[in-house]
């Protein structure tokens, strides 16, 4: 039975891993840090199938204990401070659990007596607000906040292990990917969660900042195939995953009203400019073309039904605590 090592295990992204890899056959062990107060909502109906095991992305000799605890072939590293605007507020935690674990981890499994594959979490943020459009592997990057530069700095200490050290690791250039376990600091999530508040009557509006605000807007259990594709590769590489469709803030908006039969939308959304972010980028679009040659991945979500996803869970959810 092949093992798998997961950090960010109860974070969107782990979530849905831990479920895919668990479905492929996978002894799933996932890294939780040590803490008073336990969260752990996304893997809850997960908890009796894995393994987890309390680490700290600042403490390597706990990383160390992880790996070696579970004796995983495959590391999946995703744990992050994953909010870019909170990134601007504290730039150095944000380099140390974003940028600096990544050597952490990389470390361990360097010096591990077995092979070992390892897939970082990688982000479009480090491509930055440049022109050029869509983005892919050979995109230049210039990160546009904190936690862009932090991501490029993982991304770009992975492609040096694997360089340097003939180790196998991967990064994801991961395009914006969301899903009902978002969390609500995330502008998808606030705007279904707030129009499903609004249909049940429980809100009146929904604040936000920049509206015409383009992404690639992706559904995070297609993404975590992507991880585990990358690798099942006989050589490791890089990837830009994404659907290569950009939708604005706007766009999400009418769409997420739409499923609750509102269209008369404008009456329901207030802009506040104390929103609008400096580092702002304004439009992202992912070229995929190398994940859908190398690795057969293809996303299957679309986004209208990623929209509809999340609001009829957010409606759910709320229904039951009325």
């Amino acid at each position: 039975m092949p093992k798998a090592l997961i950090t960010g295990i109860t974070g969107q992204d782990g979530s849905y891993l831990a479920e895919f890899l668990l479905g492929k056959g996978y002894q799933v062990y996932g890294v939780v840090r040590p803490t008073s107060t336990r969260n752990y909502e996304s893997i809850s109906h997960l908890l009796n199938h894995i393994k987890l095991i309390e680490a700290d992305l600042l403490d390597q000799s706990s990383l160390r204990k992880a790996l070696y605890d579970s004796r995983a072939d495959e590391v999946y590293h995703l744990a992050a401070m994953t909010f870019s605007e909170v990134s601007s507020w504290q730039p150095v935690v944000t380099a140390e659990y974003t940028g600096l674990s990544v050597t952490r981890m990389l470390e361990v499994a360097r010096h591990a007596d077995w092979p070992i594959r390892l897939f970082n979490a990688s982000s479009a943020e480090i491509f930055g607000n440049i022109p050029m459009s869509p983005q892919n592997e050979q995109t230049p990057v210039h990160p546009h906040s904190p936690y862009g530069v932090a991501k490029l700095y993982g991304h770009s200490i992975t492609i040096n292990y694997r360089e340097s050290y003939g180790l196998f690791a991967c990064n994801g250039i991961l395009f914006n990917h969301e899903s009902p376990r978002r969390s609500l600091n995330f502008v998808t999530r606030k705007i279904s969660y707030g129009v499903a508040g609004i249909s049940l009557g429980l809100q009146d509006k929904i604040v936000l900042g920049n509206l015409e605000v383009q992404r690639d807007w992706g559904f995070a259990g297609d993404y975590v195939e992507a991880m585990w594709r990358m690798l099942q590769q006989e050589v490791p590489n890089d990837y830009v995953i994404a659907t290569g469709v950009a939708h604005s803030v706007l766009d999400f908006v009418i769409a997420a009203f739409a499923c609750v039969g509102i269209h008369d939308w404008q009456c329901y959304i207030e802009i506040d400019g104390s929103l609008l972010r400096s580092f702002e980028i304004n439009k992202q679009i992912g070229d995929a073309t190398k994940a859908h040659r190398e690795l057969g991945w293809h996303p299957h979500v679309t986004f209208q039904e990623l929209v509809e996803m999340m609001v009829k869970a957010d409606l759910q959810h709320l229904m039951t605590i009325l």
